[in-house]
């Protein structure tokens, strides 16, 4: 019999527990959360989960992983492809950012993200989220091309989250168009 946690079932489990928890996560925070809410959201045992993941920690440090991959993931699909005429810098950093706008528009990514940007006084959060901004900068660099180019997207990036945060596309003031470029 295969140990706990190696299993394709096990594998499947995983994989709804990292969904669930992404949800949780996005709602309450690290902090807010419980491993039972997760657990119930899942339809598993709180034991079980514990099975798979030691504590709440190392799993928000999986889901922060998790989110990671999908990052990198939409950004590599909807860049240029390899070998093609790419397009000048500013054409680049707004596909990088069209790409970020897409993934974020799912606004449990968005909050989670910032959730886990609060929880890394929790050390294992802490190297994942390290890990997560490494990863992105990495692949904001092989994208756009140079380190100016990943500040701006970053900077640009935080100025999006705002924007979809507070909802401001469809806020109807002077200062809200200003910061959405409406």
């Amino acid at each position: 019999m295969p140990a706990a946690g190696t299993s394709t079932k096990s594998d499947e489990r995983r994989r709804a527990i990292v969904a669930a928890a992404v949800e949780c996560f996005a709602q309450k925070g690290f902090y807010g959360t419980t491993t039972h809410e997760i657990a119930d959201w899942v339809g598993v045992s709180q034991p079980y989960l514990y099975r798979l993941y030691p504590n709440k920690e190392a799993l928000f440090a999986a889901v922060v992983d998790h989110v990671s991959v999908v990052m990198t993931d939409t950004l590599v699909a909807h860049s240029p492809a390899p070998g093609a005429a790419g397009p000048g810098p500013e054409a680049a950093l707004d596909a990088a950012r069209d790409a970020y706008a897409a993934l974020v528009a799912d606004r449990n990514i968005l909050r989670f993200l910032m959730h886990a940007n609060c929880a890394v006084g929790e050390p294992l959060v802490a190297q994942a989220v390290r890990r997560c901004y490494a990863k992105q900068v990495d692949t904001v660099r092989q994208l756009l091309g140079d380190d100016d180019a990943v500040r701006r997207w970053f900077g640009a990036g935080m100025l999006d989250n705002v924007v979809a945060v507070l909802g401001l596309a469809d806020i109807d003031e002077p200062w809200a168009h200003v910061l959405a470029n409406q």
